[in-house]
């Protein structure tokens, strides 16, 4: 038997390779002890075991993790998407077409919430507009708040003046 192995007392360094704490591993990666707790909770991260005192042990390939869904999460991937890829990865298969994927999706997803908003400005902007020169007052009994009201009407009338005829 390895003397130096029995006679190494429980709290020294891990093996080479692993050797971060959660705390560690979250001052090397500039994140929150939480973040690399939660990341492991969801299953991106998956530590070693410490056989003395069962902390949770990382390596710089951990890092590196991070620093990877950091960069892809800065892209719009999810954390779940994430998820996959990594999984893909550990396959022995490349993930990049499951990456373009993810991206081309998300772009075409962010172009019609793009469109929505852009149609929500117009009206709010045209609201604004009809308003400006309506006073505030108290609603008829039947009424909650004329001001909207006006607006829907209005945007009633144009949408059937847009009715086939």
């Amino acid at each position: 038997m390895n003397r130096t192995a029995l006679s190494e007392p429980p709290h020294s360094k891990p093996a080479a390779g692993l050797q971060m704490t959660v705390r560690e591993l979250a001052e090397r990666a500039n994140v929150k002890s939480e973040v690399v707790r939660y990341y492991v909770r969801i299953g991106l991260l998956q530590p070693e075991r410490d056989r003395h005192n069962g902390y949770k042990l990382f390596s710089e390939q951990d890092v590196m993790r991070i620093r990877f869904i950091r960069r892809a999460k800065q892209l719009g991937y999810t954390l779940k998407e994430i998820k996959q890829i990594f999984q893909e990865s550990r396959s022995g298969r490349s993930p990049c077409p499951r990456v373009r994927e993810f991206l081309e999706r998300r772009i075409r997803e962010n172009r019609t919430k793009l469109a929505e908003l852009s149609a929500l400005q117009k009206r709010m902007e045209q609201a604004i507009e009809q308003w400006e020169n309506l006073p505030d007052g108290i609603s008829a009994e039947d009424s909650i708040c004329y001001l909207i009201e006006a607006a829907v009407e209005l945007e009633e009338e144009g949408n059937a003046n847009h009715l086939p005829g």
